[in-house]
């Protein structure tokens, strides 16, 4: 007796420890299997999707109220945002995001004493109107070239643009009239899907030209009545005794230069009034311009020294000044140009140079 209760004190613990887990392992396995039961009702009452399509395939539109347990949220498209283009919109983040940038091959060409345009495009194959367009800063006339001013030069005819912050290909496509695809299609330019432009950068547009600057001098003064004071004869002859033509008119120079020595008579082309004789800063140097009160205006740049004041009336043949080599100059010769109600014209044109 006294050693069967000796065994229950040593393994009485255990035993009972055995017990317990028994019973909780036959609870757990009895409520996992209501909990399947339970599941199987539900999942009988209950429509599966292939059931629902089926039931539902006749509708056009499968709303809210198929689902009325399930909350659907709804968006007015008219508030959603919108992207224009595919070129820089939304802005990139340089952080998750960089295209490739442009990589031209560019040479330069420093300027020589009576250099002109034309010669220095045509030693390169282009059209001169193309050292307007990957040289803005000679937008303002091609011909007004320094000694010494380094040129681009680009590979082919076209325009090198200087991208600035909002500009997409749309843009620069209407702005020089060249499809999108032309742009795209020219290697260097590394344009790659979504075809991104980067602020800074340098994207040449092939067979472009480069809208030209046009300066305007200060209007005719008129006297008490309104009318000009003096009318010109409508008649134009040589400013200067040199028939020695430098540079021609064509679209980048609207305008002839004529190089002969500097300090040499410039006369006034036509009757009228001097409008301008001063330093121009638009690469003209001194200049005088004479506005004959018939629409038409003559233009004399380069000059060395003047003989008039703005406001004086001339004389077709009075002296007016002397030729030079001021200004963006490559060498001594008078930049001589017309126009006619602010359009510039050919002075060797029949009816304008005898």
């Amino acid at each position: 007796m006294k050693q069967s209760q000796t065994v229950w004190r040593q393994y009485g613990g255990y035993l009972l420890m055995l017990v317990i887990a028994a019973m909780v392992i036959v609870w757990g396995r009895s409520y996992r299997a209501a909990q399947l039961r339970e599941n199987s009702q539900i999942d009988e009452a209950t429509p599966t999707a292939a059931a629902f399509l089926t039931e539902n395939s006749g509708a056009s539109e499968v709303g809210a109220a198929a689902f009325p347990s399930t909350d659907i949220t709804t968006f007015n498209l008219a508030e959603l945002p919108i992207l224009y283009d595919n070129s820089l919109s939304p802005n990139y983040n340089p952080r998750t995001y960089q295209g490739k940038l442009p990589e031209h091959q560019l040479i330069t060409y420093t300027v020589k004493f009576r250099d002109t345009p034309g010669a220095i495009a045509e030693q390169f194959g282009l059209r001169t109107e193309t050292l307007l367009g990957c040289n803005p800063e000679l937008s303002k006339d091609s011909a007004k070239l320094g000694v010494d001013v380094v040129l681009i030069i680009c590979p082919e005819d076209g325009v090198l643009h200087d991208v600035l912050p909002g500009e997409t290909l749309e843009s620069l496509s209407v702005k020089y009239g060249i499809p999108v695809e032309r742009i795209i299609a020219y290697t260097p330019n590394n344009l790659e899907f979504p075809y991104r432009l980067y602020p800074g950068t340098q994207i040449f547009v092939p067979g472009a030209v480069r809208e030209l600057f046009v300066w305007n001098p200060p209007p005719l003064p008129s006297g008490p009545s309104g009318q000009p004071l003096i009318v010109g004869t409508g008649t134009f002859v040589w400013p200067v005794g040199s028939r020695n033509i430098s540079q021609g008119y064509w679209y980048g120079h609207q305008a002839i230069d004529v190089a002969l020595s500097e300090g040499s008579a410039v006369y006034a082309s036509d009757t009228g009034t001097v409008t301008y004789a001063s330093w121009n800063i638009h690469c003209y140097g001194n200049l005088i311009v004479i506005n004959h009160g018939n629409g038409y205006e003559t233009f004399y740049a380069h000059l060395s020294g003047f003989n008039v004041v703005p406001g004086q009336i001339v004389y077709q043949g009075n002296l007016i000044g002397y030729s030079g080599n001021t200004g963006c100059s490559s060498g001594p010769h008078i930049h001589f140009e017309i126009r006619l109600n602010g359009v510039r014209q050919s002075p060797l044109w029949t009816g304008y140079l005898p």
